[in-house]
């Protein structure tokens, strides 16, 4: 059965003409009408007719999970045969729909259901929140589906399948080095290593309710769904764009300080190539398929392939490792699930920064390994998220651990705070050591952000090898790093982060280096708009902006602190011809409370140059005047 469930403001429909198979229906069916309404559009299918009942039921388990999320009471039940083309018998058809409508009646909703078999015009409005749509699509067990003509199923991995049934034990290691059961643990002061431990062992990445983020996103401009992509893929606005460009130049700036060096490969690679085909069953991770010139392509998920062909056509020497490259992939697609596709958290389309090094042997990966730790920790705090923003995971077969225990203690110390440890008996994947950092937002999802790997297959599998000392060829062990994780959960991230900060009182912000603008200088009247755009002047090349629109002196001052900027100057009667002004300095205000600090040109510039120092910048990403600026995003 295929379902497509709708959260409506109103759905109706009209019945116009039979047809064969229309079941008989009384005068007061032949239309009908719900408002705030969860519609439910649905193609029972050939494979149902093993097993009716099961349909039933687990058609009913998404129906009400869904109406709970969205809080409906009220259920649509609307046949729908072009979900699919294996449609099932009429017979079957009826007894599901029915027995759907008498289940959901019998959880006490109130339901109609439109009749079966009939030429019907509908009109719905869709309430057009994240969690408004939402599709299932449910199988009997140990039946099978057809796939029509030219429709492709899913891709989905051995990785994947292997992580569904895959046995790990999960310990939590004190800093002392002490291996504990998660279930016993003494989480006081630790709340959030206790959310991400029961987000991990619960295995349940969808999202049931609207994360806060999401609001700010589009609140400050930065980035927004959108309606004419496929799920997952995201517009940017021209801030969210510059606050994305900084980051990832950050993050290619810094990997190249650790002596990487910039590459640039293919989004889209052949699916029967027979190494990358070996490679797709080793990484957890669903694939887009494309089909072009007779063959099946699919768009990566990460750069490796693309490094690893790379690094086959290289001669390279024992004198040239560790040898690193970066590429900063726009874009990387992953096509996660519908369910857990809310805001800037899970994207099917990211942009991902992905580096890879090559290493003579074990003990060279492991010190590469904890180098890379040691940057990601430093990358991470130069976005704005300390150690104390996220939890550790580090991940590794039960070998590995009895060879490096050391190895792996230092990493918890270094963490300085209980981190998650997962073991496996056997090796699943391709490695045999990895850790994230994973921030655990408002909700207390979990999502992992910089990661390291410790590769021993692929090296192999893709015949890269290196020349050593005796001149005899070897294979390397290879790491894999993301210094920051993908860009957009980097924003994400912040965005939680300030929201949760908000809750406890303190004013959000981002960091100044990130931050759309850095200075707003408000002109009280028209009279001071050219003294604004002076000092303006003075002020660059840090991102300044001037409001000169006609609002009130008190809504100017309240939007420069919607839009969370660092530093606000008012200039009136009392600033021109002083070289001193008020700054409003957002990062020593409290709520409803902002500091102001007289300061000169060079005081305010210094300020700047502290805030920003070292790090990429960009000019101002809009129009300096706010009078000139359009709206991206509408009232919210």
């Amino acid at each position: 059965m295929q379902l497509l469930l709708i959260h409506s403001d109103f759905i109706e429909y009209e019945v116009k003409k039979s047809t064969p198979v229309a079941e008989k229906i009384s005068d007061d069916l032949k239309s009908g009408r719900m408002e705030d309404a969860l519609a439910a559009f649905i193609t029972v299918e050939k494979p149902d007719e093993a097993s009716p009942k099961y349909v039933i039921d687990k058609g009913t388990e998404a129906i009400v999970k869904m109406a709970e999320q969205v809080k409906a009471t009220r259920v649509m039940l609307y046949p729908y045969a072009h979900l699919s083309s294996n449609l099932s018998s009429p017979k079957t058809a009826i007894e599901v729909l029915t027995g759907l409508e008498a289940a959901l009646k019998e959880k006490n909703f109130e339901v109609k259901r439109s009749p079966f078999g009939w030429y019907k015009a509908f009109t719905v409005r869709c309430k057009g929140h994240p969690l408004s749509e939402l599709s299932r699509n449910i199988v009997p067990e140990g039946s099978t589906i057809n796939i029509c003509a030219g429709e492709k199923p899913e891709v989905v991995s051995e990785a994947i399948k292997n992580e569904e049934k895959l046995k790990s034990y999960f310990y939590i290691m004190d800093v002392d080095g002490q291996m504990k059961d998660p279930k016993t643990f003494d989480y006081e002061n630790h709340e959030k290593l206790k959310a991400f431990v029961d987000y991990e062992m619960a295995k349940k990445r969808a999202v049931d309710r609207v994360p806060p983020h999401v609001e700010l996103m589009r609140r400050l401009e930065l980035a927004d769904y959108e309606p004419g992509s496929d799920p997952g893929n995201m517009r940017f606005y021209p801030k969210g764009r510059m606050v994305k460009n900084l980051l990832e130049n950050y993050v290619l700036m810094e990997a190249t300080k650790n002596g990487a060096m910039e590459v640039e490969t293919p989004i889209m690679y052949d699916m029967e190539h027979p190494t990358l085909k070996k490679y797709l069953d080793r990484f957890p991770a669903r694939q887009y398929t494309v089909i072009a010139d007779k063959k099946n392509l699919f768009l990566r998920f990460a750069a490796c392939f693309g490094q690893f062909l790379m690094s086959h056509d290289m001669t390279i020497s024992y004198k040239n490792l560790p040898l690193k490259m970066i590429e900063l992939t726009r874009y990387s697609f992953r096509k996660e699930q519908r369910g857990e596709l809310v805001g800037l958290r899970r994207l099917r389309a990211f942009t991902m920064p992905d580096m890879h090094t090559l290493c003579t042997d074990m003990a060279g990966a492991t010190s590469e390994f904890r180098d890379q730790y040691e940057m990601c920790i430093n990358t991470l705090e130069t976005i704005g998220l300390t150690l104390k923003d996220y939890e550790v995971a580090i991940r590794f077969t039960r070998d590995f651990y009895n060879q490096n225990k050391e190895f792996i203690e230092g990493l918890v110390r270094r963490a300085g705070k209980p981190v998650v440890i997962e073991m496996w008996d056997q090796r699943f994947f391709y490695f045999v050591l990895k850790f994230e950092f994973n921030f655990i937002d408002s909700l207390n999802k979990a999502s992992a952000l910089s990661t390291v790997q410790i590769d021993v297959e692929n090296a192999e599998r893709y015949d890269i090898t290196y020349v050593d000392q005796d001149g005899s060829k070897k294979y390397p062990t290879i790491l894999h790093c993301s210094p920051s994780g993908a860009i957009e959960r980097c924003i994400y991230a912040q965005l939680e982060k300030q929201f949760m900060e908000s809750e406890k009182g303190i004013v959000p912000m981002l960091p100044v280096w990130l931050s759309p603008t850095q200075v707003r200088v408000i002109a009280l009247s028209d009279r001071h708009i050219d003294h604004c755009r002076k000092l303006a002047l003075e002020l660059k090349p840090y991102r300044v902006d001037i409001d000169d629109r006609e609002e009130t002196v008190s809504k100017k001052v309240r939007d420069a602190g919607k839009e969370w900027v660092p530093y606000v100057v008012t200039i009136g009667d009392a600033e021109m011809g002083k070289d001193k002004f008020p700054v409003v300095v957002r990062s020593e205000s409290e709520p409803n409370k902002p500091l102001k600090v007289e300061m000169t040109v060079e005081e305010l510039r210094s300020r700047l140059a502290k805030d920003v120092d070292m790090l990429p910048t960009r000019p101002l990403p809009i129009a300096e005047s706010l009078s000139k600026r359009p709206k991206f995003v509408g009232s919210i």
